[in-house]
């Protein structure tokens, strides 16, 4: 796998892209700036080289063509402050007016281009228009793997028009692919995955493909009251896809069928009505009268979910154990961060991946004390799910 590591940019102007997607407050403020700061490393190192950057990015969702709200002009200060000099700003990504830009920068100096998705073209590929995005440098580096599993022009497409020299990954694509590698391929046993999450239907890919590599899968989340109606409990009115009873069962089979120990929670904390002051208690998880809901795993569960990590020798995470957004119904998520964290301290591998999950870790201030924390999100789950992702492969060609 080829790096900025690999390279040394002097006089070269690279095209970088990077996941701005940031969020924003109603004053257009930056709330969490995790994607920016990751991003640092890659830019510094190709400035340091004696090198131009030109970044891309999109943000948002915009619908309706360019609009103030999703303008990536609100990130020209934050950015400045970063970096400690001077951002250039295109207000189009593809107008003459930003490739006269692209061309007069110097070394050291930085672009960043509007919001690519202003485009509708970047998101179907659009040949002509990644094309042109290509014309803005001479060297094209993605360090952009929350968008990689997308075949946007940006992401994937760009890439033909830059032969095998004059394009790698950053620094943030290479830790994300390394450290999925080293779960999926290198996974020092006994590996254990932790699956949570609302539904069933979200995850039954990444839980068909954990089994050919994992030995433990639990189940936490909304998504367990399924498994467990599926076996004839009484849930109450928990979370359940009834129409995915029958896969569950499936699921349920596949892990006799192959030896795997597909973990299931046995009590829960239940509370009557979806919110953090709602009446609540405990409850085995079977047997949830009606009225009541599940909303976190019980204190059994919880020693039992906790026991399997710490033995672990490799763990991923996707996916909290209740509404730990809610202080009454965080106890299973938060332990189970700590969980990891001790496994980790002993020498375990951990990877946490998806939004709900690094949320959580994030929260408790647990980043810093296990092994990676993936910025991917669907990214993460489309790689274990295909094995690889567009972006990561129109790079290695």
């Amino acid at each position: 796998m080829k790096t900025v590591n690999d390279y040394t940019f002097k006089n070269i102007r690279s095209v970088i892209r990077v996941d701005f997607n940031v969020p924003l407050n109603d004053k257009f403020e930056i709330t969490d700036d995790t994607r920016i700061r990751a991003a640092v490393p890659t830019i510094q190192k190709i400035l340091n080289d004696g090198g131009a950057v030109v970044l891309m990015s999109h943000l948002g969702r915009p619908k309706e063509g360019p609009s103030t709200k999703y303008s990536l002009k609100h990130l020209v200060e934050p950015l400045r402050k970063v970096f400690q000099r001077e951002i250039h700003f295109a207000d189009d990504c593809i107008s003459e007016q930003s490739f006269h830009q692209s061309s007069q920068l110097k070394p050291g100096e930085i672009l960043l281009l509007e919001n690519l998705r202003f485009y509708k073209e970047e998101e179907k590929g659009d040949n002509a228009f990644a094309k042109k995005l290509a014309g803005h440098g001479n060297f094209y580096v993605n360090d952009a793997f929350g968008t990689a599993h997308r075949a946007h022009a940006s992401t994937t497409i760009i890439a033909q028009y830059f032969d095998s020299h004059h394009k790698c990954f950053g620094f943030v694509m290479a830790g994300e692919v390394n450290s999925i590698n080293k779960v999926l391929n290198e996974a020092e046993k006994p590996f254990t995955a932790i699956i949570g999450g609302a539904k069933v239907s979200d995850k039954i890919l990444i839980i068909e493909q954990l089994m050919n590599k994992a030995q433990h899968i639990i189940i936490g989340g909304g998504m367990a009251f399924t498994f467990i109606k599926a076996l004839g409990g009484h849930i109450g009115k928990s979370l359940c896809e009834e129409d995915k009873l029958d896969m569950a069962n499936d699921l349920i089979s596949k892990a006799k069928t192959k030896g795997i120990h597909l973990h299931l929670p046995v009590d829960a904390i239940i509370a009557d009505d979806f919110k953090n002051e709602a009446n609540r208690k405990e409850s085995a998880v079977d047997a949830i009268p009606d009225g009541w809901m599940g909303l976190d795993i019980g204190p059994k569960t919880l020693i039992k979910y906790s026991d399997v990590v710490r033995q672990s020798k490799t763990i991923l995470w996707n996916g909290p154990m209740g509404v730990f957004e809610m202080s009454n119904f965080e106890q299973g998520t938060k332990s189970m961060a700590l969980a990891i964290v001790e496994a980790t301290s002993s020498g375990s591998y951990s990877l946490i991946g998806g939004g709900d999950s690094v949320a959580a870790i994030n929260k408790y201030h647990l980043g810093e004390k296990v092994s990676y924390v993936s910025t991917g999100g669907g990214a993460l789950l489309e790689y274990i799910e295909q094995g690889t992702l567009p972006g990561v492969e129109a790079i290695n060609k």
